[in-house]
């Protein structure tokens, strides 16, 4: 029997009732300099392996754990197609949450299409390839992870993992499925809220024209109600909202949507919050409220990129909010829209990131593999309201060393980002080069608590920052930007030998006393707009985190939350 691991509809956001998942037992083959292209693996009868998907061949989950490079991985599977899914004009999907990095798709041993990236979530229309009944799938994943064109975030591109580097992920990481979809159908969607006024806005496009109805309720109450035409492949409308239910910190009030068009039905949610600045001040809602956020690297023990179940997607939120956190920044990776729904249904606020450490921004030309991904986990990730901004890269740093980055890279960058959303902020590299940024953020890994608040007081008192030390001759704050620190803290609490952390901490009286002196520091600031600590847990050989690498606590988890949650200058 072929088991289905993470069998939870994979987008909460886009549900339709007729979809089948594909995850559990693949054929699997690993075809090393891409010899399976001139083999016709996608033609062969069978291949010499056995994989589970979603987990990716270097975790030890998918039953491969080969951690050495491999660059190119083949799957194949054969799927059953109902009889009813082909009829009146309808077509047939095949989803993919997220494949690393180059991935070819094949059904009945014809080319699907081609899909490059290895965060965003994609999809094919395969009607036109398959019959009713057994059809076979093959996949083959291409991946370089030295490549300087490919972004692979924290994954290392030397053969063992190191410092802050981590194990490689290739090919399959999230859920496959099928999806039916009616001839007449909504293709895109998109939820503007508006708390002040009490409602959204609702805009997308379809294939096939009509009306399109929407309903929207709260916790089984009728909200909403709309019908607007959509004969020109696009419809837009404003839904005034019968009820204000705030989503806030803490409190993920959602409201749900019912959107159809003929026999088309999608199922989807939004949440009713507005978000902005107030010269320094961060407003959720209305209030200033302090980013008290943590670095979530999105790795695990078994499964690397993946987590083994949707509920420990759901706990890695709830181990973060125990410890006074009430948002994280998504480091290096762009997390799965579970992981999203989670936040969401929580109240836990969150930046979108995405895992750009491997491109050479110093090259023009890494727009033309960035920037399409990254349209589409906009384009996937827009209505989530628990993120309340776009980060597009990290840290960019000269390029190994000597390469100038390329402002032209960034101004790209932010420019689509705020088109395409114009209603959160957009940092264009967190940390630095800073080129064109709503907000100037800074990392910090200073450890004497004295300095670190000296410091940044004297940005409060006259508005200059001593990004000192570093490349002065290229970023200067000088926009009147909010401001926070976005990584800082790095306390390395060791439980193995041989590790590596920013500060080794040799009891837990010493962490307690230097996690309460640089917390305070930054608290205590009254024009600085949140902080994220490093780290919420250990990854591999990175012993920087809260908790263990298997989510056990090593500290007091309370007194971190007591440390954390206590009011900042800048919210009273």
């Amino acid at each position: 029997m072929n088991t289905v691991y993470r069998p939870e509809h994979p987008n909460p956001q886009c549900v339709r009732e007729n979809w089948i998942n594909l995850n559990g037992t693949w054929q699997f083959e690993i075809a090393a300099g891409r010899s399976g292209f001139a083999r016709r693996l996608y033609a062969a009868d069978c291949l010499e392996d056995e994989i589970i998907v979603p987990f990716c061949p270097e975790s030890t989950l998918s039953g491969i754990g080969n951690t050495d490079f491999m660059n190119c991985v083949w799957y194949r599977r054969d799927i059953e197609i109902p009889a009813a899914w082909l009829e009146n004009g309808r077509r047939v999907f095949l989803h993919f949450g997220a494949c690393d990095f180059e991935t070819h798709v094949y059904v009945n041993q014809k080319e699907v299409g081609i899909h490059r990236g290895g965060y965003a979530s994609f999809s094919f229309d395969i009607t036109k390839f398959v019959s009713a009944g057994v059809n076979t799938v093959c996949v083959a994943a291409v991946d370089d992870a030295r490549s300087p064109m490919q972004a692979s975030g924290k994954q290392c591109m030397e053969y063992a993992s190191r410092g802050c580097h981590y194990t490689r992920v290739t090919g399959i990481w999230q859920t496959v499925w099928l999806e039916m979809r009616e001839a007449f159908y909504i293709d895109t969607f998109r939820f503007t809220p508006n708390a002040a006024d009490g409602t959204v806005a609702v805009q997308g496009t379809v294939v096939g024209k009509g009306t399109v109805k929407i309903d929207v309720s709260f916790e089984g109450k009728e909200m909403g109600h709309a019908e607007v035409s959509a004969d020109t492949g696009s419809f837009s409308t404003c839904i005034a909202l019968a009820e204000k239910h705030l989503w806030d910190l803490g409190q993920g009030n959602l409201y749900d949507v019912t959107m159809s068009c003929g026999e088309d039905v999608v199922r989807s949610y939004f949440g009713l919050r507005d978000i902005g600045f107030d010269g320094m001040k961060f407003m959720l809602n209305g209030r200033s409220v302090y980013q008290r956020l943590v670095l979530d690297q999105g790795f695990y023990p078994d499964g690397i990129y993946t987590a083994s179940s949707d509920e420990a997607l759901k706990r890695d939120v709830e181990l973060s909010m125990a410890a006074g956190f009430n948002g994280a920044r998504l480091h290096q990776k762009v997390f799965e829209p579970r992981f999203l729904y989670h936040c969401d249904r929580l109240g836990y606020i969150v930046w979108g990131e995405y895992g750009d450490w491997g491109l050479d921004y110093s090259d023009p030309n890494c727009i033309g593999y960035f920037l399409p991904e990254w349209i589409e986990i906009l384009r996937r990730d827009v209505n989530h309201p628990s993120i309340v901004g776009w980060c597009p890269f990290n840290e960019t740093w000269d390029y190994l060393g000597h390469k100038r980055a390329n402002p032209g890279v960034f101004y790209a960058a932010y420019h689509t980002t705020k088109a395409f959303d114009p209603t959160r902020p957009c940092i264009d590299t967190s940390g630095g080069f800073h080129v064109i940024s709503d907000i100037y953020d800074h990392h910090d890994y200073e450890q004497d608590p004295v300095k670190l608040r000296e410091r940044y007081m004297k940005f409060h008192e006259n508005r200059t920052l001593d990004i000192g030390r570093r490349f002065t001759d290229r970023e200067r704050y000088v926009e009147g930007q909010p401001f926070f620190i976005s990584e800082y803290g790095g306390l390395g609490l060791s439980v193995r030998e041989g590790n590596w952390g920013y500060r080794d901490v040799h009891s837990l009286e010493e962490f307690y006393e230097g996690y309460k002196g640089l917390t305070d520091a930054l608290l205590d600031n009254p024009s600085m707009f949140g902080f994220c600590y490093t780290q919420l847990y250990d990854v591999e050989q990175e012993e920087n985190g809260l908790y263990t690498y298997e989510r056990a606590p090593k500290v007091d988890i309370e007194k971190i939350h007591a440390i954390n949650s206590r009011k900042a200058a800048i919210e009273e």
